[in-house]
């Protein structure tokens, strides 16, 4: 095989290349498609009645349904992840995280024995049920500049048992809405 033919192996590949990444650098100018703000349908889930449960909005959620998905149960086991930060006995001291035992409906950065980040100290809101929720969905987008490593949790059960385990691991659990 002398260089001609190598040359022409070489180029067919090239060219194979060109092709491929030029049409679809084509299609992406010829057919232009702006993504939408909102989304344009709702996936919304259904119990065994077939009553809906709740929508995957953050601001459009119906917190009785949505905490009717979870269970203290489950809860205590989605729990696990979040140990190896935080503490949720009584009396328990605080970790890499600030203790949870008492966290529901009482204000953001409240413990006085742990440093918080600005973004916490400075949130000025209660851990409602909607908070808790909005914040386990994924801490660094719901408060922006907290220090919390976490990624989040983005099934609803898991988010609704935590939530539910959480109110549950206090001296005056409140009573689910």
């Amino acid at each position: 095989m002398d260089s001609f033919e190598i040359n022409k192996i070489i180029a067919a590949i090239l060219v194979t290349f060109l092709i491929i990444f030029g049409i679809g650098k084509l299609s992406d100018i010829v057919f232009k498609v702006d993504k939408l703000e909102v989304a344009s349908y709702k996936v919304e889930a259904t119990d065994q009645d077939g009553q809906v449960i709740s929508s995957s909005t953050e601001t459009d959620l119906d917190i009785t349904a949505f905490l009717a998905v979870g269970n203290v149960e489950h809860g205590q086991k989605v729990f696990k992840k979040c140990k190896a930060c935080h503490s949720i006995k009584k009396g328990g001291g605080n970790n890499i995280g600030p203790k949870l035992w008492n966290v529901m409906f009482r204000p953001v950065g409240a413990v006085t024995d742990y440093k918080y980040s600005k973004a916490l100290s400075d949130y000025k809101k209660e851990w409602t049920w909607e908070e808790m929720n909005g914040f386990l969905i994924k801490p660094s987008k719901w408060i922006k500049g907290n220090k919390m490593g976490f990624a989040g949790l983005k099934d609803e059960k898991d988010r609704a048992s935590v939530i539910l385990y959480l109110n549950q691991s206090s001296d005056t659990p409140k009573n689910l809405p």
